[in-house]
């Protein structure tokens, strides 16, 4: 049986030696909330009463928040250069 998306969000949480708070901060990064309960929820055992599974959209925005936590935003396209590099 192949990783879930708790297994998933779970090794990165690790790999990253994040916390709580610091998931909130990332996922914010691309206006996406989610809680503390609710990680705490998906972060829970597969046999525990109140465990949640991890949807897709809540690995995706983490993912995406991930990507900018690491490498810092996107820098802004500036199509005036492409237009003097083609005329030159």
């Amino acid at each position: 049986m192949g990783l879930t998306n708790n297994d998933i969000f779970k090794k990165l949480r690790v790999a990253h030696k994040l916390r709580d708070d610091d998931i909130v901060k990332i996922c914010s990064l691309v206006d996406f909330k989610v809680t503390k309960s609710e990680l705490g929820a998906i972060f829970r055992n597969e046999n525990h009463p109140k465990y949640m599974e991890c949807g897709d959209q809540i690995l995706r925005n983490f993912l995406n928040g991930l990507i900018i936590h690491l490498r810092g935003p996107m820098p802004p396209k500036n199509n005036d250069t492409n237009k003097e590099k083609k005329t030159n």
